[in-house]
């Protein structure tokens, strides 16, 4: 629906495992090589995402991918196995830091950036890998890829106007979701005023296809298909003084997508929690990232570098939390 259909499926659906193949302990941890704790926590949640652990386990690119020089399907695919079936209690995440530039121009080694833009700089990497030797491809068709069979998702954008009620819907895909916690104590609040319609500013100037002239209209965001991986990103960054968002906002182990959704008469869509991101430190621009992450046991552990500890959901459910990853 208002998108057109993919001349060609990349990565069949059918073909994902959203459960883990085996249970095993948890993983290695990562050494810190100087601020690079950024790097490892993001590694860490994608290794504990089981969709993409299961493929990148069975090594499936690896053995078909043509690539020349990096590839970054082919980088996580070597760290990901070398974390989850190391003897060590930690290894050195080398072939991720070696080739940083690859993965995003702005990161430089040594200093700290922001888990963020690492985890979408990572995930447009791991997308041009599995976009490698396929040329004049259409929009829909590379938005096939394993990487969007996982973390894709498409929201809808319906503009009303105010005056003659005419409806014009736009549709876009997403690999995450960025999110104003401002005025908000829970994520579900966060969610319901971001699917809550709000009035265009004149600045915005809609011109209304039916009116034939400007008017003032409304426009409501909803999640029109919903990812297997839903990614989400509490900004702790304030726009408007710059200084680091410190407060608490509750989010639950489970989440029913299905208020957020443009069909809400559905059956709920949960997704159960399986990894965040914490942030510590009074500004955004400096400070430390480590995460939690539940491994294949089902059992949650606090991951800050090299150190890798149990801990239970509760602790999980306590954190001032940066990053969200939900699995459906």
């Amino acid at each position: 629906e208002g998108m057109a259909l993919p001349q060609r499926i990349i990565f069949p659906p059918e073909k994902i495992c959203m459960d883990w193949q085996q249970r095993q302990r948890p993983g290695a941890g990562l050494f810190n090589l100087g601020n690079t704790c950024y790097i490892n926590v993001i590694l860490q949640c994608l290794t504990y995402t089981p969709p993409l652990a299961s493929y990148l386990l069975s090594c499936e690119h690896s053995r078909s991918c043509q690539q020349q020089g990096f590839c970054m399907m082919c980088t996580m695919e070597a760290h990901v196995t070398k974390v989850l079936c190391s003897p060590a209690s930690a290894i050195l995440p080398g072939a991720v830091l070696k080739d940083l530039k690859f993965i995003g121009e702005e990161f430089e080694y040594g200093r700290q950036e922001n888990a963020y833009e690492f985890l979408r700089c990572t995930l447009s990497a791991m997308q041009r890998a599995c976009l490698s030797g396929s040329h004049d491809l259409d929009i829909s068709s590379q938005e096939t890829t394993i990487i969007h069979q996982i973390f894709g998702g498409l929201m809808k954008s319906r503009v009303t106007c105010l005056s003659c009620q005419a409806v014009i819907d736009s549709y876009k895909a997403f690999l995450d979701v960025s999110l104003d916690i401002r005025a908000a104590s829970s994520l579900t609040t966060v969610l319901e005023d971001y699917v809550t319609p709000k009035q265009l500013d004149q600045k915005e100037c809609f011109r209304c296809i039916k009116c034939k002239k400007k008017a003032d209209a409304s426009k409501r965001v909803t999640v029109h298909h919903a990812p297997r991986v839903l990614t989400l990103c509490l900004e702790r960054a304030d726009q408007q003084t710059g200084t680091k968002i410190s407060k608490f906002v509750e989010y639950p182990e489970y989440l029913d997508l299905r208020p957020y959704m443009s069909d809400t008469a559905g059956e709920p869509l949960l997704c159960s929690l399986y990894a965040i991101v914490v942030h510590s430190g009074d500004t955004c621009l400096e400070g430390h990232f480590l995460c939690y992450t539940k491994a294949s046991t089902g059992l949650w552990y606090r991951m800050d570098d090299e150190f890798v500890d149990s801990c239970d959901i509760h602790t999980v459910l306590g954190q001032q939390a940066y990053l969200l990853f939900y699995a459906r």
